[in-house]
């Protein structure tokens, strides 16, 4: 087991083998509710991809911001990840770590032309804008630009991605990687 994750304290043989060498370290480093959040974004999402984790760990990190533990803050989110993948996936992990959904009326997309991971939050009259740091934008770029020049669209290339996505979640700390 991975330990105190609460519904999600599942055996460690219920996780892909690629998890489940990432898991008691990643727990450890980020915590379990962290964990939870990646896991529910990436079951909900369809694959472990690189955007809907990061949503989740930004989602998260405004909740933490804002102190925002129970479900009677409700926090607002305008993505400004647009609506095509892969950046728009960004919503999916937003709207899994605050609990604001398009459902509650919670969760909405700018339509402004520039796509980007990042999203505006709203919680007891208070607002704050989180950005992922222009470096690990272009560390994405590099490595997204790198597999499709290797494996084109081909099913290497999604597990490609899916390398990246478990590489960024279990070394990249919330806590630094937004601005």
């Amino acid at each position: 087991m991975v330990g105190a994750l609460g519904a999600f304290d599942l055996p460690l043989e219920c996780y892909a083998a690629d998890v489940r060498e990432i898991a008691a370290e990643t727990v450890a480093r980020f915590g379990a509710r962290e964990w939870r959040l990646v896991v529910l974004t990436n079951e909900i999402h369809g694959h472990l991809g690189i955007y809907s984790t990061l949503g989740a760990k930004m989602g998260l990190r405004a909740k933490e911001l804002f102190e925002a533990e129970g479900l009677k803050e409700h926090i607002a989110v305008v993505s400004f990840a647009g609506t095509e993948p892969p950046v728009s996936c960004f919503g999916d992990g937003l709207q899994v770590g605050t609990g604001a959904t398009v459902g509650h009326g919670l969760f909405s997309v700018s339509e402004e032309p520039l796509k980007r991971p990042e999203a505006l939050f709203s919680c007891d009259g208070k607002s704050l804008s989180l950005r992922l740091k222009p470096e690990y934008e272009t560390r994405i770029r590099e490595d997204i630009a790198s597999a499709v020049s290797r494996f084109g669209h081909s099913p290497a290339y999604w597990q490609e991605v899916r390398s990246l996505a478990i590489r960024y979640w279990s070394t990249w700390d919330r806590r630094e990687i937004f601005r």
